[in-house]
């Protein structure tokens, strides 16, 4: 499967929201060991940007954001990578690249201090695939997807802080 596929595949989804999914990376900017990489898409594959979605979508999507964000964080320290930081990313540049319109897609990068291609505190480097930069980035494991989505559906139930109410989302 392709970075840029927007084909789903179940193998590598770890949640899915009533607008969302929430993917692993098959083939990762940032090296399972470095922090891991995962996407969130909207399953609305016409949505090209952010100024597509509906006010509540927005809401969802930040909210998931916030929720992915911790969700890996502590995940992938309970599985033995001491994640520092997570960035998240909405890129999708690469489209052009092939006269395509571009997909809304959210990269989360988990980030490490370490010696690798992608340490922290150095930005994210995002060069052309064609360059074999990325050759031998391994994605998040089976593992790794379960823990994480675990944690995601433990939060969305338990925190308060991810309550509709808390987003001023009015259940009709």
């Amino acid at each position: 499967m392709e970075e840029n596929s927007m084909t789903i595949e179940q193998t590598n989804l770890i949640f899915a929201s009533k607008s969302f999914t929430v993917e692993r990376s098959p083939h990762p900017f940032v090296s399972r060991e470095e922090g891991g990489h995962i996407r969130i898409f909207p399953k609305d594959h016409t949505i090209s940007c952010i100024n597509d979605l509906t006010p509540l979508e927005m809401i969802e999507l930040a909210r998931l954001e916030m929720v992915v964000r911790e969700s890996m964080m502590a995940g992938l320290n309970v599985q033995g990578i001491k994640v520092a930081w997570v960035n998240l990313e909405d890129l999708g540049n690469w489209a052009f690249k092939r006269n395509e319109r571009p997909t809304l897609h959210i990269h989360i990068f988990g980030r490490v201090f370490s010696n690798g291609p992608q340490t922290l505190p150095e930005a994210v480097s995002l060069p052309d695939r064609s360059t074999g930069f990325y050759d031998g980035f391994k994605p998040l494991t089976d593992d790794d997807m379960k823990v994480i989505g675990n944690l995601i559906e433990k939060n969305i139930q338990n925190n308060p802080k991810y309550s509709d109410a808390q987003w001023g989302v009015v259940k009709n």
